[in-house]
């Protein structure tokens, strides 16, 4: 053996992400804005205990430019949010112009602040009168769909140029008539595939309908994504339910509309999932509950996995589209997760755009803490901590981090601190 010491493999260089990437954070209105009165979740809302209502939400309907100060006062140059199909359209065919009116000034607030919008057109609620007809289980719904997205395009094509037609539509489809815990409550199988169908077909007349009155838009879909692994690589059944997994959750919606109705790909992740014969009378392999493995989870109860966004970028990467992450992030109370999480998994999203993948944006979610859906207020997934009695914002600490993050377009190694970088030995053993 020599006596060389052998030259380091780590460098402490900025881990750089591409010029002109997009920073930001996400929201959707019904989240966010309160009081959306006209929607099918507002109406199914009332049906439930008052801590799961909406009410004033963050009250960002009248407070949007005080979040966006400090979406600015932390460097962000994008932002993700939605407009509220069932304000625009509170009646079949009877568009407000004073609603319309509204999101323009939203939207111009944004750009006013040099910050790019990417605008969302459906988030999950629906105008009371279309969900009355069926919802999206009516044949006709892509032609209501595409009949409100034409007004709105026609309206505010100067002041977007990322489009999301629809968010999430196989979670739409599966929380409402899979598991109908969602409205409408129908569980059914049938209906759920017909759902998927029609947002599908809505996808498609709605790229069409955006490109022919604002050609150099920029249109996809939001999409929720897992990784799957299995824990026996040996298993042919355990590695044909991951292949199985993998096409039915974030490649089936593609086969739908076809790849080309995208001009980009809109990666929501949260989830990561193993794939094992849990009993010895199995036949077939099934999803192991993270109960089992005892990883790390958040306050939802999903998995941490930072490599498995690094996993489904790569996977998504074949279709050779730009990439956005639409969505990420985590529910949690401790801030001190949220920093780790940002860290961790932003290594992996510059690690797929070093081996070859063309991520251009990042949006957290989400800025602030909002209405979760069927769990209420209870989650805390925000960068901005809200107080809902009195309306303040708290900017959080991973907020902080997230903005030294967009300073210097990439990771500095102090930062990787948080996931261990830096730490000494023996300034741990000491304790």
């Amino acid at each position: 053996m020599g006596k060389d010491i052998p030259k380091a493999k780590h460098d402490h260089e900025t881990l750089k992400f591409p010029d002109g990437f997009l920073w930001g954070a996400a929201t959707s209105a019904h989240q966010v804005e309160g009081n959306n009165l006209n929607s099918d979740w507002w109406d199914w809302e009332q049906t439930q205990e008052e801590n799961h209502r909406s009410q004033e939400a963050c009250d960002q309907y009248n407070k949007y430019e005080q979040d966006f100060d400090l979406a600015k006062s932390l460097n962000h140059n994008a932002h993700r949010l939605s407009i509220e199909w069932s304000r625009i359209e509170k009646e079949e065919g009877v568009f407000d112009e004073k609603e319309i009116e509204h999101y323009k000034k939203v939207l111009a607030a944004l750009k006013k602040r040099g910050i790019e919008p990417m605008v969302t057109l459906h988030h999950f609620t629906n105008p009371l009168w279309f969900a009355k007809k069926g919802g999206w289980e009516n044949f006709k719904a892509p032609y209501y769909f595409e009949r409100y997205v034409k007004v709105i395009i026609s309206k505010l094509k100067g002041y977007a140029n990322l489009w999301i037609t629809i968010n999430e539509p196989q979670v739409y489809a599966y929380m409402g008539y899979l598991t109908a815990l969602w409205p409408p409550q129908r569980k059914n199988n049938l209906k759920a595939f017909i759902v998927i169908w029609n947002m599908a077909r809505a996808h498609n007349k709605a790229y069409k309908t955006i490109h022919k009155i604002s050609p150099e838009a920029q249109v996809g879909i939001a999409h929720n994504v897992g990784s799957f692994d299995s824990f026996h690589h040996h298993s042919i059944r355990e590695t044909f339910v991951v292949w199985f997994a993998d096409i039915t959750q974030n490649h089936f919606f593609y086969k739908l509309t076809g790849i080309k109705t995208h001009d980009f790909i809109g990666l929501n992740y949260y989830f990561n999932k193993y794939i094992s014969f849990n009993g010895e009378r199995a036949k077939l392999p099934s999803i192991v509950d993270v109960a089992v493995t005892k990883k790390e989870v958040t306050d939802m109860g999903w998995e941490i996995y930072p490599e498995g966004i690094f996993d489904v970028i790569m996977d998504l990467s074949d279709y050779h589209l730009p990439i956005y992450i639409t969505e990420n992030g985590l529910a949690s109370t401790n801030d001190d997760r949220r920093c780790r999480f940002l860290i961790s998994y932003l290594k992996e999203v510059y690690h797929a755009i070093q081996t070859g993948a063309h991520v251009k944006g990042y949006f957290h979610w989400s800025l602030i803490d909002n209405f979760e859906w069927a769990d209420g207020f209870k989650p805390r997934f925000g960068l901005i901590e809200m107080d809902y009695a009195t309306q303040k914002r708290r900017v959080r600490d991973s907020a902080r981090v997230y903005a030294q993050i967009i300073k210097n377009n990439g990771l500095p190694h102090y930062l990787l601190r948080f996931i261990g970088h830096t730490v000494k030995a023996e300034e741990v053993l000491k304790k």
